[in-house]
C-alpha cells in the first residue's frame, strides 16, 4: 500500500529535483555510488562533498536519463568526518547545496556574495511555496485537454530551472487572481490618455482601434473626452503605474484618468503577464512589477517593434503557406504613452493573436503541460495521450510512441530547420513557447509564440531588410551564425526535444535510445537535404561532442537578469551531446535495447 504524502512533501521533492540537476550540470556533477538501504537492494546514488559545512550529501537515483532529468529518491547526510548517514529532508539538503553553490567560488568572493546567497534561498522557498500551493489549486480543479487546461497546469515549472515557480513581487493574497495555476480571472485596468501621448504600431491589415474595441463591451464603455484614448492595463502593472511620479503628474495635470477595472474578464496563461479570453481573438501582453524566475518581465521597445516587424516580413513570404504544419502566433501591434527620457514608460502592451478562441481551444497545447512531472499516482500528459491512442487501435505502446514522435518530429522541427535554412529566421523554440495541436491524439501543428525568440541570420541580412526592411534599426534581432546555432540547438533540442524524449521515457513507455535515433536520423536527413544555415545547423549537433545549454542555477548565483544581460552567452555551459553518446553506443554495439 502506497503512503500517502502531502502536498507540501511533494512540493519539497520537486523543488529538490530541479535544483539538483541544476547543480549536477552546473557546479558538481558528484560521484555515482551504491549503498544498500536497510532492505539489502543495492541503490545507485549521487554523492556530494559539501566542504562548507563539513558534510556529504547522498541522493538515491530512482531513474537515469540519457538527455532528461535524473530521478532522485531519498536524500541522506553524513557529518563529517565518520558520522553514519541518516536521511535528511529535502529543503535540509537544498541548505546545504546553497551554501555551498557559493563556497565553491572561494571564501572571498562568498563572502562578497553573502547578499546573492541569501537571494538564492529566498527564491528557492519563494518557488516551493508556490509549487505548494499550485497543487492545492490543481486538486480542486478537474483539468481537460484545452490550451487554458495547458497553461494552468504547470504547478511544478521547468526542471532546466533552480526556482521554476519564483514569483518575486506577487504576495500570497495575490496570486489566487492573477497566478494561472489558481485559475483566477480579473479584468484589466484602463486609462484614458491624451492622444498625443501615445506611441503605437500595426502591421497591415491589422486595426488597433478596432482590437481596442473587442475588449470591452459596449455597455461598459467609458466616453471619452475629446483628444483622449484608450490604453488598457494589467492590474498589478496598472497599481505600480500610479506610485510612479511621472505618471502621478499625467493625473495631476489631467493628461492621464485611471478608468479603473471594466471590460471583458481575462485569465492569466503560463508566463504569467500575456493574458486570455476565449471569446476574444486577441492576448494581451503586458510588463509586471514581478521577477518571474530570472527576469524582470519588462515590455522593451525593440521587442514591441520586433513583432509587428516580423509580422510584416512573414507576410511578404509564402513559407507558412508551404509548411501548414508550422503556425506562427503574430503579435502584430503594440501600444504604449512615450514619456520624456524614457526608452519605456511600463504601459506597453502587446497584443497576440489568439488561435485558440470558443470553438477551438483544443487545437493548441503547450509541450510544456504535455511533458511535465504529473503528481504522485498521476500519468503525464503525454503519457495518457500515447496509452488512449494504444488502447483505441490495438497497438503496441511502443509502436505508437514511435508514429508519435515521427510526427511530432515533422511539426515541431524539420519547418523549423527549413525556416532558418531558407529565411535565415531561427526561433526561440523552447517547449513553453511550443504549442502541438494534439486534438486528435497524434500532432497535426505546432505553434511558435513570443516576439522575444527571434534570431535573424546576418548571412541573410540583405534578403530579411528587403522583406522589413524595419528589421535592419531593431536591436538584437541579427545575429552571426555560431551564435544563432548555439542558442537555437539549446531551445529547440536540449529544451525542447528532449524534454519529450525524457517524458517517454520516465514514463516507461519506450527507452529513450530508439526516440533519440529517430532524432538523429532526421537531422541526418536535413543535413543532407539543406545546403544553407539550417543544414550548418543539423550536421554540427550531430557531430558536436557537447551541446550549450542555459545554466539557469549560475545565473541565479549571480543574481543576473538574463533579459537585461548584455551577452546572452555568458549564461551558458557545455553539456554532452546525447545524439554523439548515442551514436558510440551504437557503433560499439553497446547500446541498450531500442524498444521495451
Amino acid at each position: 500500500m502506497l503512503m500517502q504524502i502531502s502536498k507540501s512533501q511533494i512540493a519539497e521533492r520537486a523543488t529538490f529535483q530541479s535544483f539538483a540537476n541544476c547543480y549536477l550540470r552546473e557546479v558538481d556533477p558528484g560521484v555515482v555510488s551504491a549503498h544498500c538501504p536497510e532492505d539489502g537492494v543495492a541503490v545507485d546514488c549521487v554523492e556530494w562533498d559539501c566542504a562548507m559545512t563539513a558534510a556529504r550529501l547522498r541522493a538515491e537515483i530512482e531513474r537515469y536519463s540519457l538527455c532528461g532529468p535524473l530521478r532522485f529518491g531519498r536524500i541522506f547526510v553524513c557529518r563529517l568526518p565518520g558520522n553514519s548517514w541518516r536521511e535528511i529532508a529535502p529543503l535540509r539538503a537544498l541548505y546545504l547545496m546553497v551554501q555551498e553553490c557559493y563556497a565553491s567560488m572561494g571564501a572571498e568572493r562568498a563572502d562578497a556574495m553573502r547578499n546573492e546567497e541569501v537571494e538564492l534561498l529566498g527564491r528557492v522557498l519563494t518557488s516551493y511555496r508556490c509549487i505548494a500551493d499550485g497543487l492545492e489549486c490543481a486538486a480542486a480543479h478537474r483539468c481537460g485537454m484545452s490550451f487554458l487546461d495547458g497553461e494552468q497546469s504547470l504547478a511544478f515549472g521547468h526542471w532546466l530551472h533552480p526556482t521554476p515557480k519564483s514569483l518575486q513581487g506577487m504576495t500570497s493574497w495575490q496570486r489566487p487572481a492573477y497566478a494561472p495555476e489558481h485559475h483566477g480571472r480579473f479584468r484589466l485596468t484602463f486609462f484614458a490618455a491624451d492622444a498625443t501621448l501615445l506611441r503605437h504600431d500595426a502591421a497591415p491589415g491589422v486595426s488597433l482601434p478596432d482590437i481596442l474595441r473587442t475588449l470591452i463591451p459596449s455597455q461598459d464603455r467609458e466616453v471619452l473626452r475629446p483628444g483622449e484614448a484608450l490604453i488598457p492595463m494589467h492590474p498589478l502593472q496598472g497599481e505600480a503605474l500610479m506610485l510612479d511620479p511621472a505618471v502621478a503628474q499625467l493625473v495631476v495635470q489631467g493628461r492621464l484618468r485611471p478608468l479603473g477595472a471594466i471590460g471583458a474578464w481575462f485569465t492569466p496563461t503560463s508566463s504569467v503577464r500575456t493574458v486570455y479570453n476565449a471569446d476574444l481573438p486577441w492576448m494581451l501582453k503586458f510588463s509586471l512589477p514581478v521577477r518571474i524566475t530570472n527576469s524582470m518581465r519588462v515590455n522593451h521597445m525593440p521587442e514591441l517593434e520586433a513583432g509587428v516587424a516580423m509580422s510584416r516580413l512573414f507576410a511578404g513570404t509564402d513559407f507558412l503557406a508551404r509548411h501548414p504544419r508550422f503556425r506562427l502566433i503574430r503579435d502584430p501591434a503594440y501600444l504604449t504613452l512615450a514619456l520624456p527620457g524614457r526608452a519605456e514608460s511600463g504601459f506597453e502592451v502587446i497584443f497576440r493573436e489568439n488561435p485558440f478562441t470558443r470553438g477551438s481551444e483544443n487545437s493548441g497545447v503547450t509541450i510544456a503541460a504535455l511533458t511535465a512531472d504529473p503528481p504522485p499516482g498521476a500519468r503525464s500528459w503525454l503519457e495518457t495521450i500515447i496509452r488512449d491512442l494504444a488502447a483505441r487501435g490495438g497497438e503496441p505502446v511502443r509502436e505508437v510512441c514511435r508514429r508519435w514522435f515521427s510526427a511530432y518530429l515533422d511539426c515541431a522541427l524539420e519547418p523549423l530547420v527549413r525556416l532558418y535554412d531558407e529565411l535565415g529566421v531561427a526561433l526561440e523554440a523552447h517547449q513553453q513557447n511550443s504549442l502541438l495541436d494534439v486534438s486528435s491524439g497524434y500532432p497535426k501543428a505546432c505553434y511558435y509564440r513570443d516576439n522575444q525568440g527571434f534570431y535573424l541570420s546576418n548571412t541573410h541580412r540583405d534578403r530579411l531588410t528587403a522583406l522589413a526592411p524595419e528589421t535592419d534599426a531593431i536591436p538584437g534581432l541579427y545575429f552571426d551564425d555560431c551564435v544563432i546555432q548555439e542558442r537555437f540547438g539549446y531551445y529547440l533540442i536540449v529544451n525542447q526535444i528532449c524534454s519529450v524524449i525524457a517524458r517517454m521515457g520516465h514514463d516507461g513507455l519506450i527507452m529513450e535510445d530508439a526516440l533519440l535515433a529517430m532524432l538523429r536520423a532526421r537531422l541526418e536527413r536535413l543535413a543532407r537535404e539543406l545546403t544553407g544555415v539550417g543544414g550548418e545547423f543539423a550536421a554540427g549537433f550531430l557531430n558536436r561532442p557537447t551541446i550549450a545549454a542555459k545554466a539557469n542555477l549560475l545565473t541565479r548565483m549571480l543574481d543576473i537578469d538574463e533579459l537585461e544581460a548584455d551577452d546572452g552567452r555568458a549564461i551558458y555551459v557545455q553539456l554532452p551531446n546525447p545524439l554523439c553518446a548515442a551514436s558510440r553506443a551504437a557503433r560499439q554495439g553497446g547500446a541498450r535495447a531500442a524498444a521495451l
